[in-house]
């Protein structure tokens, strides 16, 4: 119950559906998922942990501020490690999870350049996950998600800016195309573009 209130609440605060500086009311919480009060509370350490909450003595639990000052820290880390993890993903990824890649990919090519904007995002996360999960080092992918979570929120916060966002989207199709077929080192050097690109483009709505 605990990782799924987690999970739940996570895509919440990544998606921005709970607003940044909203505040974390657990038994309100609690009823609406459904579940216990301890399992949200546990659920919200791990969200603290990923910088994804703020809790304040006295004062109560709040969603935490989107800072797009982050911005070049979080890409300055990215550009570093998302090329490995394509490159691992490539090199060690089972036939089942090539084929998992093989499907992502061909559901992105049929998305339409003026698609919704959430089932947009929605894939880059499903790509991004995936691949850190084909790495093997779950080290590598705590870390990793971590970044791209927070990377997400500020893609939402200035999606209202972007008028279309389908072409990075499908950037991906080329990086799968590539870690399917075993390709580490080109896999990787699409990784590092993808970061470099998505840093550029939200810089370009700022």
């Amino acid at each position: 119950m605990s990782e799924h209130a987690y999970k739940l609440l996570r895509d919440r605060l990544i998606m921005l559906d709970i607003a940044p500086g909203e505040p974390i009311n657990e038994g309100r919480i609690a009823t609406e998922l459904g579940v216990g009060r301890t399992p949200v509370r546990e659920a919200l350490k791990r969200l603290e942990t990923d910088h994804l909450i703020v809790s304040y003595p006295r004062r109560g639990t709040f969603a935490a501020i989107v800072d797009i000052g982050d911005l070049a820290s979080i890409s300055e880390v990215r550009v570093l490690l998302e090329p490995l993890a394509a490159q691992k993903a490539a090199l060690n990824a089972d036939d089942d999870l090539r084929s998992e890649f093989a499907r992502l990919a061909e559901e992105i090519a049929r998305l339409g350049e003026d698609g919704d904007h959430g089932a947009l995002l929605e894939y880059d996360l499903a790509v991004h996950r995936l691949i850190y999960r084909a790495t093997g080092n779950p080290h590598l992918a705590e870390t990793l998600i971590r970044l791209d979570n927070l990377a997400t929120r500020i893609w939402c916060l200035v999606l209202g800016r972007l008028p279309k966002i389908g072409g990075h989207i499908r950037e991906h199709i080329a990086l799968l195309e590539a870690i399917i077929a075993g390709r580490e080192d080109e896999a990787a050097e699409l990784a590092r573009e993808h970061v470099r690109h998505f840093e550029s483009t939200i810089r370009a709505a700022l």
